[in-house]
């Protein structure tokens, strides 16, 4: 496994950590279809009525040039509807649903206790997307 991997399932690890502490129930990781893969697929338990949450979990390092959140330009954020909306249809969710964001930033890539979690509900709110 490369350093990036490594990095990567560490994120997503601690970004499951944080979801189960607001009650979100975890429903699917590492998701793949025709589309691409989908980083976490959970439960909002606490949101009325629930809604099912496709969450794109990243990860840099401090002193990069790219935020967590910058690191997703239009190509990404396409690649990420498509395979969420197709995750949803063959699920047959018919109850509502949203692309969350959790960035994860290390102070040192060496340096795994050390880093800020941020949480972005609902990225795609607002807009108008067309497959």
């Amino acid at each position: 496994m490369t350093l990036a991997q490594e990095l990567g399932r560490f994120a997503e690890d601690i970004a499951v950590d944080y979801l189960r502490s607001l009650n979100w129930l975890i429903i699917g990781r590492n998701l793949r279809n025709e589309y691409g893969e989908l980083d976490i697929a959970a439960l909002d338990r606490m949101s009325r009525p629930e809604e099912l949450v496709i969450v794109e979990v990243r990860c840099r390092t401090l002193g990069m040039i790219q935020s967590p959140f910058d690191s997703i330009g239009p190509k990404k954020l396409r690649t990420l509807i498509n395979s969420a909306r197709e995750f949803v249809n063959s699920s047959e969710w018919f109850g509502f649903w949203r692309i969350d964001v959790i960035g994860i930033t290390l102070r040192n890539k060496n340096d795994r206790e050390n880093f800020e979690l941020e949480h972005i509900r609902d990225i795609t709110e607002g807009m108008n997307i067309l497959s």
